[in-house]
């Protein structure tokens, strides 16, 4: 019995380990003719294999780059498209710098400061208006999400005068729905279910009083 820990590594797991058999064995064919007739006709089971791949616009492409990825770049054959690069396809993407910069208010973030600048960019003045209107929404809504309490719209408009300098205001009530914390339940009665527990216990008790003395006295008179 052969383990897959014998075999080769799958270069394409989602087709399987009979695709790459047959990829394998067409590295085999001498014959250029029988093995470019063969490879055509796996192209046609990879579809049938993958069909989400059919969804793009140059799934045919990516069924031959998927091919010769899975034949390590050793098979040859006519390709109706470029040949992949090996040394593009596996190399690794350059790393992403950690962003550094400083935000000058944490507690309304980098979306929101973004905001502000764009809009105190804007040249006009409907726009800016209404641009105010959005931000001071935001700023209420980070507001209260944070303290979990609601703040009231002097504190927004002051904060928002300190950081545009008296650019940007609002003359609109912004309204935010508020999710007040649950409060703490002091009732702790019994529901129905535990009452209906009970009451079944109860019964019990009646029907079995009165039997534990006989019970008990036949015990005694049995083994002692």
């Amino acid at each position: 019995m052969e383990y897959n820990s014998n075999r080769s590594l799958l270069n394409i797991k989602e087709y399987g380990r009979h695709v790459q058999n047959m990829v394998e064995s067409l590295l085999k064919i001498e014959s250029r003719e029988k093995r470019q007739e063969q490879t055509e006709l796996i192209i046609e089971l990879m579809g049938q294999l993958n069909p989400s791949i059919k969804l793009a616009d140059d799934y045919k492409q990516k069924l031959w780059d998927h091919l010769f990825i899975i034949s390590d770049f050793k098979l040859d054959v006519d390709s109706p498209f470029p040949l992949p690069n090996k040394e593009t396809i596996y190399k690794k993407p350059d790393p992403i710098p950690y962003p550094k910069q400083k935000l000058k208010y944490r507690h309304l973030g980098k979306n929101l400061e973004v905001l502000i600048q764009q809009t105190l960019a804007e040249s006009n003045e409907e726009k800016k208006n209404n641009y105010a209107h959005i931000i001071a929404y935001c700023m209420k809504l980070v507001y209260s999400n944070y303290h979990k309490e609601l703040v009231h719209d002097d504190t927004i408009r002051a904060e928002l005068n300190n950081i545009t300098g008296g650019a940007l205001e609002f003359s609109n009530t912004p309204y935010i729905r508020h999710n007040r914390s649950v409060p703490e339940r002091t009732d702790f009665r019994p529901n129905k279910w535990q009452n209906r527990g009970r009451s079944s216990n109860n019964n019990n008790d009646r029907f079995n009083k009165g039997r534990g003395d006989k019970r008990s006295n036949n015990f005694k008179s049995r083994y002692f």
